[in-house]
């Protein structure tokens, strides 16, 4: 079932759906245990001052931005959890790690949501490491931020997720359509 143009994909829901997926790839792949922060809606955009984010896009009827942050430190924990061998530097393994992580996450996020709002394309990941750097996306919705709490480090995975201007261009050919044929009958 897909959703019309003007259907929103309440922030609950994504809450949920983020929840779901990054405690799946964290027990099965990393074999950690998540605790819940508080999530929340943020209208600027996600980009910590330091550390670790990953970038993904969708597309489809809905569109999109989604990230994945955490520390360095962090980063290379997970990282030697998901390669089975210890890292104590930041390098394009770990960062590779990273995405690879991010791409798990939000693509379990986006299979979820196709089940409404129709097919979606995930981009690869970019991975941006250092500090005092913003990222900007150009996203206009509000951003569903989830928090996680992990052996005392965060990690946040944030999505932002509106209609696509093609869907609802879309969506009125398709109706244009339909009514051209009913009306020929």
């Amino acid at each position: 079932m897909r959703a019309k143009e003007d259907e929103e994909v309440t922030h609950e829901k994504l809450v949920a759906l983020i929840r779901q997926a990054t405690r799946d790839v964290f027990t099965t792949m990393l074999g950690m245990e998540l605790a819940d922060g508080e999530p929340y809606v943020d209208d600027s955009a996600p980009g910590p001052s330091e550390g670790v984010i990953a970038l993904i896009g969708l597309a489809g009827r809905w569109a999109g931005s989604g990230t994945f942050s955490c520390t360095a430190a962090m980063a290379m924990r997970l990282a030697s959890q998901l390669l089975m061998q210890p890292y104590e530097a930041i390098n394009e393994e770990v960062l590779d790690a990273v995405g690879e992580i991010t791409n798990m996450v939000l693509g379990n996020v986006k299979t979820s949501l196709e089940e409404e709002l129709g097919p979606m394309g995930l981009s690869i990941p970019t991975v941006v490491y250092g500090r005092n750097f913003t990222t900007r996306s150009v996203a206009r919705s509000k951003w569903t931020v989830v928090p996680f709490h992990v052996d005392g480090e965060v990690i946040e995975v944030h999505l932002c997720l509106a209609p696509s201007r093609d869907a609802a261009a879309h969506g009125r050919a398709a109706r244009e359509r339909v009514t051209a044929v009913l009306s020929i009958e």
